[in-house]
Protein backbone atom coordinates (compact mmCIF):
# COMPACT_ATOMS: atom_id res chain seq x y z
CA UNK A 1 0.00 0.00 0.00
CA UNK A 2 2.43 3.07 -1.16
CA UNK A 3 1.70 6.05 0.56
CA UNK A 4 2.39 9.54 -1.07
CA UNK A 5 3.09 12.54 1.07
CA UNK A 6 2.84 15.93 -0.54
CA UNK A 7 3.94 18.75 1.85
CA UNK A 8 3.46 22.55 -0.24
CA UNK A 9 2.79 25.90 0.92
CA UNK A 10 -0.96 26.46 0.89
CA UNK A 11 -2.73 27.66 -2.03
CA UNK A 12 -3.96 25.57 -4.53
CA UNK A 13 -6.93 25.22 -5.80
CA UNK A 14 -8.97 22.16 -5.13
CA UNK A 15 -9.07 21.30 -8.53
CA UNK A 16 -5.63 21.22 -8.62
CA UNK A 17 -5.07 18.87 -6.14
CA UNK A 18 -8.01 17.18 -7.80
CA UNK A 19 -5.44 16.34 -10.58
CA UNK A 20 -2.15 16.03 -8.78
CA UNK A 21 -3.78 13.10 -6.58
CA UNK A 22 -5.21 11.60 -10.17
CA UNK A 23 -1.78 11.72 -11.39
CA UNK A 24 0.34 10.67 -9.04
CA UNK A 25 -2.10 8.07 -8.33
CA UNK A 26 -2.12 6.57 -11.61
CA UNK A 27 1.64 6.97 -12.21
CA UNK A 28 2.31 5.44 -9.04
CA UNK A 29 0.34 2.13 -9.85
CA UNK A 30 1.80 1.85 -13.41
CA UNK A 31 5.22 2.34 -12.33
CA UNK A 32 5.16 -0.47 -9.03
CA UNK A 33 2.44 -2.39 -10.40
CA UNK A 34 -0.40 -1.86 -7.99
CA UNK A 35 -4.00 -0.88 -8.03
CA UNK A 36 -5.20 2.49 -7.78
CA UNK A 37 -7.26 1.56 -4.93
CA UNK A 38 -4.46 0.58 -3.31
CA UNK A 39 -2.19 3.56 -2.81
CA UNK A 40 -2.81 6.90 -0.53
CA UNK A 41 -1.81 10.45 -1.30
CA UNK A 42 -1.72 12.86 1.44
CA UNK A 43 -1.50 16.69 0.82
CA UNK A 44 -0.16 18.94 3.86
CA UNK A 45 -0.67 22.75 3.12
CA UNK A 46 1.70 24.50 4.96
CA UNK A 47 1.16 28.15 5.88
CA UNK A 48 4.26 30.31 4.89
CA UNK A 49 5.15 31.13 8.38
CA UNK A 50 5.20 27.37 8.87
CA UNK A 51 7.91 26.86 6.05
CA UNK A 52 11.49 28.14 6.47
CA UNK A 53 14.34 27.61 3.58
CA UNK A 54 17.76 29.00 3.95
CA UNK A 55 17.21 30.14 7.17
CA UNK A 56 14.58 32.52 6.85
CA UNK A 57 10.79 31.63 6.88
CA UNK A 58 8.70 32.10 3.80
CA UNK A 59 6.74 34.24 4.77
CA UNK A 60 9.46 36.65 5.51
CA UNK A 61 11.13 36.02 2.21
CA UNK A 62 7.89 35.88 -0.29
CA UNK A 63 5.54 37.89 1.79
CA UNK A 64 1.83 38.47 0.35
Amino acid sequence: MPIIRVEMVAGRTVEQKRELVEVLTRETARIVGSSPSSIFVVIDDLTKENWGAGGKLLSDTYPD
